[in-house]
């Protein structure tokens, strides 16, 4: 049996990804925290934390801060059944999922959730084919992903596809497009990515223009910034059809190439966990997106 005083400082180490800020939030020295690590370790019988920067899990460490966040959802919900005061207050959900996603429709969706229930969100933000690993290594009990497989011991429910179109300014189209989209005038046209996980761009080339050998990038870690660059004239890059309507409507923006999108399919995975609060979360995002992400007639597998 692990003593959860030790999962939970394991956890919120990870969490704060700091021995200190964790000893802050607990209420504890920073030596207090480290030695509830070490003794957990040792309960363990192996290393679960590698103190390295950034702070990580081991394999072990993942299983063990997964089974902690699983339990104290679970034990919440049965103290609130029990009528129990420990109860009262706000449950944390950590989700995660790609800034698209919460740039353009997670809040709406959540919205009435947020209204009806104690809840407090936890949000990590991460691009949509790497939220996986996210659910996987425990750091959150459910994320929205471009995968159709669920990984052990979770299940995945499709939710819709978010398009992404190929957009500049029409300042932009006139100085790099004004002959047309090419790989030549791709190789000179700088483009955004969000970060070095951001691989839309490389696949709208890769699928509509292979041939390319390279081409200028910036990069803004910013779902604003990134569209803003685009606004201002200063590169292309594939944005959410959802964020980008009004600058469509207005001109501010135009599609480089027309009728050339990437649709990417979208999947909420949690884990197998029978909570209220579980279900309640992932009926709330499955309505929401058949009402305001597209639905195609076969849903899309992509694993």
């Amino acid at each position: 049996m692990f003593d959860y005083r030790q999962l939970q400082a394991l956890a919120t180490v990870m969490e704060e990804q700091s021995f200190e800020r964790a000893a802050k939030r607990l209420f504890l020295t920073q030596s207090a925290i480290s030695q509830r690590v070490r003794q957990l370790e040792e309960s363990a019988g192996q290393l679960l934390l590698v103190r390295s920067q950034p702070l990580r899990l081991t394999d072990a460490g993942e299983k063990l801060q997964r089974h902690y966040h699983q339990v104290t959802l679970l034990q919440r919900e049965l103290l609130h059944s029990l009528g129990n005061n420990e109860a009262e207050g706000f449950t944390k959900l950590t989700i995660g999922l790609n800034a698209d996603t919460l740039a353009t429709w997670f809040l709406d969706a959540m919205h009435p959730l947020l209204e009806q229930s104690q809840i407090l969100l936890d949000l990590r933000v991460d691009d949509q084919d790497q939220t996986h690993q996210l659910l996987k290594s425990g750091d959150v009990l459910g994320c929205i992903s471009a995968s159709s497989k669920p990984l052990q011991g979770s299940n995945a429910v499709y939710l819709g596809i978010s398009r992404y179109l190929a957009l500049a300014s029409p300042g932009f189209i006139h100085r790099y497009f004004a002959d047309g989209v090419s790989v030549a005038a791709l190789e000179q046209a700088p483009a955004v990515e969000f970060n070095e996980k951001d691989d839309l761009q490389d696949n709208f080339i890769n699928r509509y223009y292979p041939g390319v050998q390279d081409y200028p990038r910036h990069r803004v870690p910013s779902s604003e910034a990134f569209i803003e660059l685009i606004r201002r004239g200063f590169a292309w890059g594939m944005a959410p059809d959802l964020q980008m309507q009004s600058l469509l409507e207005s001109g501010h923006v135009q599609e480089i190439a027309v009728s050339h999108s990437l649709e990417i399919p979208l999947y909420w995975h949690s884990w197998n966990l029978a909570t209220q609060t579980g279900q309640k979360l992932t009926q709330q995002l499955i309505s929401y997106c058949q009402l305001h992400l597209e639905q195609p007639t076969v849903v899309p597998t992509r694993c």
